[in-house]
């Protein structure tokens, strides 16, 4: 029999007024794994009324003690670890030690965020005018929305609710319906850990039946969203007067300089463009090679790429997991039909493995011109191509020739070229002599250009996103004092 799941709104699991359920399927399998609430916009707007309701005892209750649930939560995944890196592969599909790195940048930003709980900075600062003191302070932003993707679907919900939380929001969190048990087992732990009822709110469902409501609600103060350029789109023309983060993928690039250290290039390519079965807004797949040292970089990743083990994620043999669901393989197969006929010659891959579940063979191309399809829109599996360039300039040219801007790398001993990367590729991130994939918690994340809209995640930036700066003036001089008036 199918495990059923409920939706979480004010402190309790409940079913949904559509009385509708959907399955999340094992993508290795296609199996079902639980049958899920298909929440409606009326639970949606219970859920925000429950955040509203809970928003003035969250927000006033000291920062350090919102931060002590946040480390007990970090506890918790902590202890749950192995249980819900299982979770993550069987609804995922990541391999197992993918999975496990998952919950750890989950556990990592709950240590983190719980800290921030006796900083949260303002600052003091100078008055222009006698016997004046001026300060600012964060406020949070009342009721904030989370809308999550499943490729990360435990790090990505702990990059949002945790500095919503440390910042004193009330949350209302709507996981992808790729990936609802991952997001329903982590809302049990941060219950566990102590979070108050009606503080967290958990609404599964369609876009249509509770992002829409999340995204167009007044109540609701922020709202944080991690998908689809298109999607973000539409969230930033219909949220109304509010807080909107946006992130929104990449079509990321390496550049291998003919200095490189070239087993280290080809390790990073794999990783980048290979891991998560290519299913990262960070993943490589455009390899910029220069020209003096393409053809040794395409017969090297071709080595590799062609010893790569596609299956289920559980199992220790496999390098690359299945794709999500079947649009994904399908959308896949799309882009590799365009690459070829665009002109990209295929060396490997190019076709849908014959077996149960999602599974796409990883594929290279070479001969990739900058402004082939393949080569400008994200495709989100594992396709990489290789285009050659002339020089440095010539890279970062074709680096900057997308519409995205979110990671980029160059591998590359020479001091000059690597600042020059850093300097002039557009791009929130550039890593020098490593992959374009790895986010550490303390830093920010995020992109330029389509990639989002300024917004940065992780670090003193997730504090920024969720909260608000408020000006304070303390006047203690006993008379009528007026700024830029008086003040000469």
């Amino acid at each position: 029999m199918v495990a059923e799941y409920k939706i979480y709104i004010a402190g309790k699991w409940t079913e949904s007024e559509s009385g509708e359920t959907f399955e999340s399927l094992n993508p290795a399998t296609g199996k079902t794994i639980g049958s899920f609430q298909k929440g409606s916009r009326e639970d949606t707007r219970k859920a925000i009324e429950s955040a509203e309701n809970s928003f003035d005892g969250w927000r006033k209750m000291p920062p350090p003690k919102r931060g002590e649930i946040l480390l007990r939560a970090s506890r918790l995944l902590r202890e749950n670890k192995e249980r819900l890196a299982g979770l993550v592969t069987l609804e995922m599909g990541k391999v197992l030690a993918e999975a496990r790195g998952d919950v750890q940048e989950a556990i990592d930003v709950a240590e983190y965020m719980a800290a921030e709980g006796r900083r949260l900075f303002g600052h003091t600062t100078t008055s222009e005018l006698r016997s004046k003191f001026a300060m600012t302070i964060r406020m949070p932003l009342g009721v904030v929305g989370l809308i999550t993707p499943w490729n990360f679907p435990v790090a990505i919900p702990a990059w949002k609710i945790m500095p919503a939380l440390i910042c004193g929001n009330a949350v209302v969190l709507k996981p992808s319906s790729d990936t609802p048990l991952c997001a329903t087992e982590f809302v049990r732990i941060l219950e566990k850990a102590g979070v108050p009822k009606g503080v967290l709110n958990l609404v599964t469902g369609t876009p249509d039946g509770v992002g829409k409501e999340i995204v167009t609600n007044r109540k609701v103060r922020g709202v944080s969203f991690t998908g689809s350029r298109e999607t973000g789109e539409w969230i930033a023309k219909n949220a109304g007067i509010k807080r909107v983060g946006l992130e929104l993928g990449g079509k990321n690039g390496i550049i291998v300089m003919p200095d490189a250290d070239l087993e280290l290039a080809i390790d990073g390519i794999i990783w980048g463009g290979y891991g998560t079965t290519g299913q990262r807004c960070t993943a490589c797949s455009r390899v910029i090679a220069h020209e003096k040292i393409a053809g040794k970089v395409e017969r090297k990743l071709l080595s590799r790429v062609r010893r790569l083990r596609v299956g289920d994620g559980k199992l220790k043999t496999t390098d690359v997991g299945p794709l999500i669901n079947r649009h994904a393989v399908e959308k896949v197969h799309g882009y590799v039909a365009i690459g070829r006929d665009e002109g990209a010659r295929l060396l490997a891959g190019g076709e849908i493995i014959n077996r149960q579940g999602f599974f796409y063979r990883p594929t290279l191309f070479s001969d990739v011109a900058a402004d082939m399809r393949i080569a400008q829109e994200e495709i989100f599996g594992p396709v990489v191509g290789i285009i050659e360039a002339k020089n440095i300039d010539h890279a970062i040219d074709i680096m900057n020739s997308v519409r995205y801007g979110l990671s980029s790398a160059i591998y590359t001993n020479n001091v000059e070229w690597a600042f020059a990367a850093i300097q002039n590729i557009e791009a929130g991130i550039t890593y020098v002599n490593a992959s374009t994939i790895g986010a550490e918690v303390h830093l920010p994340f995020g992109g330029m250009k389509e990639t989002g809209n300024g917004t940065r995640e992780a670090g003193i930036e997730g504090i920024n996103e969720f909260s608000e700066i408020k000006a304070v003036y303390i006047d203690y001089s006993g008379k009528l004092q007026r700024a830029q008036i008086d003040a000469g």
